[in-house]
């Protein structure tokens, strides 16, 4: 069983940044593909970023190529998405997940969800 907690979201101007982090429960962690969702408003859940259990692999939406890192640390069983040049349309609740298997972006691969940290971007 893996447990995911997000942390680092909050408001921010367009243009700024944040860190969104989580932290993952269990032994298995550093054997496990981690993915960033996010859902806004009115809108169904979305593909934002993912990475491999090494983190030599990572990929990205192209909504968020270029602005987003997603990074992980295995020794602390967590994983960072760096969100820069943030817009208004990034806003929305954000969910890390967790999954056995190779890297991927389909939703319906990863078994662990996090409950979400919300994000949003003022103009």
């Amino acid at each position: 069983q893996v447990q995911l907690v997000e942390s680092g979201g909050g408001l921010v101007q367009a243009g700024g940044s944040l860190r969104l982090s989580c932290a993952a429960s269990g032994r298995t962690f550093s054997s496990r593909s981690m993915g960033w969702f996010r859902q806004a408003p009115g809108k169904e859940r979305e593909f934002v970023a993912a990475i491999s259990w090494s983190g030599g692999s990572t990929y990205y939406a192209d909504s968020v190529k270029g602005r987003f890192t997603l990074s992980r640390d295995n020794a602390k069983n967590t994983v960072y998405l760096q969100m820069d040049s943030l817009k208004p349309e990034d806003t929305a609740v954000y969910y890390c997940a967790a999954r056995a298997g190779v890297i991927s972006q389909q939703q319906s691969h990863y078994a662990y969800w996090g409950q979400g940290t919300q994000v949003t971007v003022s103009s």
